[in-house]
């Protein structure tokens, strides 16, 4: 491996689906661990349009017990058990971020930048990424486990009227955090030849 300290940080960040109680560090702690990564995140003419909402213990539990119903309807009856086990394996952590962006943000840089209007909506999809990177990376630095989720949109009305998240807030993801419980599976790559074009 090249002995660089970010690559190393981003080897160690995986997804880590057996999650529980056991961190170290405490409510505040994590809050402000995944509020200075979202800060420090990079987004286009710094915007900023990335949001979180933080939820720890049963605020975190809820959002699920939201997603499992919101999916109930959805979801065939007999393969309802594998989902409601897989949702019951994120509540199992210590808390779950949301992650949103902030619309308003991005239609007031559409019209401050016409020029760049098309472009503006992808940018803000870049932000987010970007966001749920940096965050991801810092719990996995403490040695916090976590996932990426996409239950959006089929929990964003739930979750909205349960937190009164703001109107121009979209949910872009969910990432449920906890202890590490589980080992990691082995991550396989694709052959260089076929991701990368070198000139010199």
């Amino acid at each position: 491996m090249i002995d660089n300290s970010a690559i190393k940080l981003f080897t160690k960040r995986r997804s880590q689906y057996v999650l529980g109680k056991n961190v170290e560090l405490s409510q505040e702690q994590l809050t402000q661990l995944i509020k200075e990564a979202v800060r420090q995140a990079p987004s286009s003419f710094n915007s900023q349009s990335s949001r979180a909402v933080i939820l720890f213990g049963e605020q975190s539990d809820k959002f699920w017990e939201l997603t499992k119903e919101a999916l109930r309807p959805l979801v065939p009856a007999e393969a309802f058990s594998a989902t409601e086990n897989k949702l019951k394996s994120f509540a199992a952590g210590v808390g779950t971020v949301l992650f949103y962006e902030d619309q308003n943000v991005v239609k007031g840089l559409q019209e401050q930048f016409p020029l760049y209007a098309d472009n503006f909506p992808v940018w803000s999809e870049h932000s987010t990424a970007i966001a749920q990177f940096a965050v991801w990376t810092a719990l996995a630095e403490a040695n916090v486990g976590a996932s990426l989720q996409h239950y959006n949109p089929v929990v964003d009305e739930a979750a909205a009227k349960e937190w009164s998240i703001p109107a121009s807030w979209v949910l872009r993801a969910q990432m449920p955090f906890g202890s590490n419980e589980g080992e990691f599976g082995t991550k396989e790559f694709m052959n260089d030849d076929e991701r990368f074009l070198i000139f010199s």
